[in-house]
């Protein structure tokens, strides 16, 4: 049964409202993690809560128990000559790394014209209500070094 500090793995199919597919593990291993460690989204680790080898489970999760809602603070607008030699690399729907004071930040340029670039460094699926169909493929304990690093490792241990 799943629990705190199983390792669970999943085969699932993400989905948006419009039921557009945006991730799958169809056609690969399934998803590995370990339960109660914030290792998904919590929505859908709520939604597994007590399932067993073999169940199914459809779940409709919102944002707020997902990846969020946008942050307006994480959308900038900068001035284009802040990109210098890269500013004429740079397109919407580019992804790069910003650089912060608290470190590199994933961003996605949402805008731009010929003074200046909107990045957005919201999670993608911030603000969208996600819909999962998961089958639970295997569960087990956790061997002590999972629970000691806070995540499941794969075959024969340590992945990294």
């Amino acid at each position: 049964m799943i629990t705190k500090n199983k390792v669970v793995s999943i085969h699932y199919v993400l989905k948006d409202n419009e039921g557009n597919e945006l991730d799958s593990s169809k056609g690969q291993d399934p998803l590995v993690y370990l339960h109660g460690a914030s290792n998904i989204i919590v929505g859908l680790e709520e939604a597994l809560e007590g399932k067993t080898l073999g169940d199914d489970v459809d779940a409709v999760i919102g944002a707020e128990k997902a990846y969020g809602n946008p942050v307006e603070a994480l959308i900038q607008t900068v001035p284009i000559e802040a990109f210098g030699d890269a500013a004429k690399d740079i397109e919407v729907g580019k992804r790069f790394q910003a650089e912060t004071e608290q470190g590199p930040v994933p961003v996605v340029v949402t805008a731009m014209d010929d003074k200046s670039v909107t990045v957005d460094g919201n999670h993608p699926l911030a603000g969208k209500e996600l819909h999962f169909s998961v089958s639970v493929a295997e569960v087990r304990d956790a061997t002590t070094e999972e629970l000691d690093h806070g995540h499941a490792h794969g075959p024969g241990g340590h992945q990294h």
